[in-house]
């Protein structure tokens, strides 16, 4: 496996926000006996161990950091083991072995109560299901997690009035859910989510039932929220297309282990496996791969524009093309550290990007 701190992550800045969430050898095993199966190996079990004992691994010895403030994607296909993960790290599923630490605390040795407690007020969970509950008009779905908290009406009506302002859904109050789109009934959860005003919060393929239009709004709506919010965010998809618009990085399973860890741009130009590289063939590399990826030294001709060493080839390749003249890379000091050619765009848009970053 390749992890944020192996050769996924090489050449990058050390992100210096505190660890948020943690697996640590975490396992999910499922068959008779499978506690004491990877207790008497210390947590290390091959996957010919695994079938000679009959046991599935749901996840296996899964170890990832979450730091505060990110946007993490789990994906793989069905059956990676990715909900089961995300399950295990909220303690909605019991792992078979290892730790899972919030800000520092292991949540497996915590009790019943306190994890009661963790989930109410300090977690929050968006399911692809949106599990409104039909008798309750959207303020009350909205206020109902705050009821179960005790808070008294006013106060949690108040909260529910502020987070459907929030997620756009003023003038709704009122309505049923049987009365909404299928992307208001998921604001909605999502705004039942947010009441609570958690610290982490674990997003389920919260979109994949949505139709195409609708689900990229809502990924849009989910990235305002985040410029706003500024939450610690595990994202569960397939799509790969929507893990690089949302993500800051992104973990790729596989029966249930996790593969590789790193920004998209990373998966897409240092694959780990060839899995990996399979996982990533399709993606357009224009919307994954940065102006510092492809940039050289400063010519000496003159620049028709001006990047930054982030702003992702796509965002720019019409402009440069036009302009037929080299872009300067300019850091946030403002000083130019390089510059990108229309030649090297071309080339990157045409499928050559071994070309394109010599």
């Amino acid at each position: 496996m390749t992890n944020a701190s192996g050769p996924a992550a090489a050449g990058k800045s050390v992100d210096a926000r505190p660890v948020k969430l943690a697996c640590r050898n975490v396992w999910k095993l499922f068959g008779a006996g499978a506690s004491e199966f990877i207790r008497q190996r210390n947590g290390k079990a091959s996957s010919a161990e695994l079938v000679e004992a009959r046991l599935v691994g749901a996840a296996r010895a899964v170890d990832l950091e979450i730091r505060q403030g990110e946007i993490f994607i789990i994906m793989g296909l069905s059956g990676s083991g990715k909900s089961t993960l995300v399950r295990c790290m909220s303690r909605l599923v019991e792992p078979t072995y290892g730790k899972v630490e919030f800000e520092g605390k292991d949540l497996l040795s915590i009790s019943e109560k306190e994890l009661i407690e963790l989930r109410r007020h300090r977690m929050g969970m968006v399911f692809q299901n949106f599990a409104l509950l039909p008798h309750l008009n959207v303020l009350e779905n909205i206020a109902f997690p705050l009821s179960i908290q005790g808070v008294d009406r006013a106060a949690r009506e108040a909260r529910a009035r502020e987070v459907i302002e929030l997620v756009g859904l003023r003038g709704r109050e009122h309505f049923y859910p049987r009365e909404l789109s299928g992307g208001q009934q998921q604001r909605v959860g999502i705004a039942r989510s947010l009441a609570t005003k958690p610290e982490i919060w674990f997003l389920d393929e919260p979109f994949s039932a949505l139709d195409p239009l609708i689900r990229r709004e809502m990924q849009d709506e989910l990235m305002r929220l985040q410029s706003v919010l500024k939450k610690t965010i595990v994202f569960i998809t397939h799509d790969f297309d929507e893990a690089i618009r949302l993500a800051d990085r992104i973990a790729i399973m596989k029966d249930g282990e996790v593969i590789q860890i790193g920004t998209p741009e990373e998966l897409v130009v240092k694959p780990a496996t060839d899995y990996v590289a399979e996982f990533t063939r399709d993606v357009q590399r224009a919307k994954v791969i940065s102006a510092r990826s492809i940039m050289r030294p400063r010519g000496k001709s003159q620049s028709a524009g001006e990047v930054s060493p982030d702003a992702r080839i796509a965002s720019f390749s019409a402009q440069i093309v036009a302009a037929r003249k080299p872009f300067a890379v300019v850091n946030g000091d403002g000083a130019a550290i390089g510059e990108v050619t229309p030649d090297a765009v071309i080339e990157l848009l045409a499928g050559a990007p071994g070309e394109a970053q010599a």
